[in-house]
């Protein structure tokens, strides 16, 4: 049974992420051939303020380019 985990930061639309949800479904079941019905999506959602790298924030990083001219 596929497992497949994305984690994204928020502010997709509902729209936005069933058509993901079909996309990495259609991937697996052409890439390995799964059932489809054995295919498992789990999609987090965290705030932008919660996910960093280089010890800035996604939310630090889009006001520090919103300030740049």
């Amino acid at each position: 049974m596929p497992l497949i985990e994305v984690t994204l930061t928020q502010g997709r639309s509902a729209e936005q992420l069933r058509a993901l949800i079909t996309s990495l479904t259609e991937a697996a079941v052409t890439a390995i051939d799964a059932p489809l019905t054995s295919i498992r999506v789990v999609i987090r959602e965290v705030p932008d303020t919660h996910w960093a790298a280089g010890d800035v924030t996604i939310a630090e990083r889009k006001q520090q380019q919103e300030g740049s001219p």
